[in-house]
């Protein structure tokens, strides 16, 4: 079955890729906050999110081995039962009003993360070659939705119990039970034939290719700077003693910007090259920089963040893209799996990270440290496009 060229599983990809987006701006809008009320050190407010980052880090290169020999139904069926144990030691930790326990639930919820990234390469086995680029970035639209089904989620279900927040934690587990019903009717690829592992370069020949090392810059530093800012604006915003509500309409506006691009991001790239649309992602970064800089208004925080969306959209789908031409079959699971361990180890650090700078610095601060790596991500786009145009020159070989 096709749907305007794309097959039903991209489709239902979308879906799953909606429902667990939901969830993480859900949290992105809430877990900073509630870690604040919950801590004791006021400095570890983004703890609870940063651990959620540290455990999609650690999932990311198990869950890749794992649905390597398993098939990927089969892995993301196990992930949602370790979502389902995040859901109620949530619930459990709002009522204690237990920081240890929050922090337990959203490890659980980062390790669910760790198998749903996933569903983006997934869209290209289930694709044909031709519709790769596409399907990566109608998989990533399906964020369109989290855009605002969590933040509204999040600020709806806040007072829905005399306990704050307990009630965007049952909607956690009733997101999950969804994605769970969506994936069992998947048709997903099964385990690859062993006798093609004879055909897979070393990590080390694959992470030596500059197209490997523009991929991985882009996406790791795109994501995490993203990260360390997204994370930092809610507490920005209440310092400026902005409502929760603001935070809520703003963080929806940023994961808008982060996702509707994907309708038309992969047509982009067909059209103007992977490098010029990570290296518009970089520019429209350092954008929201200047606008951070420029004043701390409720519209300021929500063009920079839409603005930061935006370009994180171009960097991580253009990074995904980039990484798919670096590996043949055989090489499919540990490659993906390296990357994303690396990217969601700098993502891990920045989230941390936010907590401490916001807390110990300021918002000024925390927007200056993000521009070096900005910086560095768009240096090693122009190497790669000097690099690629000297390898087409006659008579210039590769030293």
């Amino acid at each position: 079955m096709k749907i305007t060229g794309v097959s039903k599983n991209v489709v239902q990809l979308a879906l799953a890729q909606a429902l667990m987006m939901s969830v993480n701006t859900l949290l992105i809008t809430a877990s900073a906050i509630i870690g604040f009320e919950l801590a004791d050190n006021k400095a570890l407010a983004t703890l609870p999110l940063a651990l959620q980052f540290f455990a999609t880090m650690l999932t990311s290169i198990p869950a890749s081995l794992l649905m390597n020999r398993v098939g990927r139904k089969k892995g993301f069926i196990f992930s949602s039962v370790i979502g389902f144990a995040g859901s109620f030691a949530a619930i459990i930790a709002i009522m204690q009003h237990s920081f240890i326990l929050f922090c337990l639930a959203t490890l659980l919820f980062g390790v669910y993360t760790g198998f749903g990234n996933y569903f983006r390469f997934v869209a290209t086995e289930v694709s044909a070659p031709e519709h790769a680029n596409t399907a990566i970035s109608y998989v990533l639209a399906g964020g369109v939705l989290a855009a605002f089904i969590g933040p509204n989620l999040a600020n709806l279900s806040k007072d829905m119990f005399d306990t704050a927040y307990l009630g965007s934690f049952i909607a956690v587990w009733i997101l999950y039970a969804l994605n769970l019903i969506n994936i069992l009717w998947m048709d997903l690829p099964k385990p690859i034939n062993r006798a093609l592992d004879a055909y897979a370069r070393t990590l080390k020949q694959i992470a030596v290719q500059p197209v490997f090392i523009v991929a991985l810059l882009s996406a790791a530093i795109g994501f995490s700077m993203m990260s360390l800012l997204m994370t930092a604006t809610p507490l920005a915003m209440k310092h400026e003693h902005l409502p929760f509500s603001d935070v809520a309409f703003v963080i929806q506006w940023h994961v808008l910007g982060m996702f509707a691009p994907s309708f038309f991001t992969g047509h982009l790239i067909n059209r103007f090259g992977v490098e010029s649309i990570i290296f518009s992602g970089g520019l429209l970064m350092l954008g929201c920089i200047a606008i951070n800089l420029f004043g701390t208004t409720l519209w300021h925080f929500w063009f920079a963040l839409f603005m930061l969306g935006l370009g994180w959209n171009f960097m991580f789908i253009g990074g995904t893209t980039l990484l798919t031409r670096t590996y043949n079959e055989a090489e499919k699971a540990k490659t993906q799996a390296m990357n994303d361990f690396i990217v969601f180890t700098t993502v891990t650090f920045a989230s941390l990270g936010a907590g401490v700078l916001q807390y110990q610095l300021g918002w000024r601060m925390v927007n200056i440290s993000v521009v070096p790596f900005l910086l560095l991500s768009l240096i090693s786009v122009l190497w790669l496009k000097f690099y690629s145009a000297k390898k087409l020159k006659p008579g210039i070989t590769e030293i």
